[in-house]
C-alpha cells in the first residue's frame, strides 16, 4: 500500500512526516531547507510509493488564513504544477507547533534538543499527519 506523506512546510524550513506501508502510524522523516522541497519530494517520490499529500493550511483562531498562508499557497500551486497526478488534501495546522514543543518537552528532550527549530517542524508534521489519520482513515 503507498504512504501518504504531510508537509509542514515554513518560510525557513519545511517539517515532512510519512506513514508506515499500511497507513497506520505517522513518522517524522526529515526537515529540510524550504527552498529544497518540490527537489526533495522528486527524488521521493521517484524511490517510494505515496498516495497522497497532506499540506498545512495555517489559520489564525477565528478561521481566517494566516500571515504565512500566502506563502504556503505559493507553495500548493507550484507542488501541484510540479506533481498534477498527486492527491492533495489540506488540513488546519492550528497549535501543532505548539503541541509539537509540548511533545518534546514530555519526551524529556532537554532545553538544548528543544531549541532545534526543525525538530519542531517534523513533529508538527507528524502531528499533523497522525491526527488526519485519526480524522479521515478507517483503520
Amino acid at each position: 500500500m503507498p504512504r501518504i506523506l504531510s508537509i509542514d512546510y515554513g518560510i525557513k524550513r519545511t517539517g515532512i512526516a510519512v506513514t508506515d506501508e499500511f497507513q497506520i502510524i505517522a513518522s517524522g522523516l526529515t526537515t529540510i531547507p524550504s527552498d529544497t522541497t518540490i527537489a526533495f519530494l522528486k527524488e521521493y517520490f521517484a524511490n517510494e510509493k505515496v498516495e497522497k499529500v497532506i499540506i498545512g493550511e495555517p489559520k489564525q483562531m477565528n478561521g481566517q488564513p494566516s500571515e504565512s498562508a500566502e506563502i504556503i499557497e505559493k507553495f500548493v500551486t507550484k507542488f501541484k504544477s510540479e506533481f498534477p497526478d498527486m492527491k492533495l488534501d489540506r488540513v488546519d495546522e492550528r497549535f501543532t507547533s505548539k503541541m509539537a514543543f509540548q511533545t518534546m518537552i514530555d519526551s524529556g528532550l532537554k532545553k538544548k534538543q528543544r531549541q532545534n527549530k526543525g525538530l519542531v517542524d517534523e513533529i508538527a508534521a507528524t502531528i499533523m499527519l497522525q491526527d488526519y489519520l485519526l480524522r479521515y482513515k478507517i483503520v
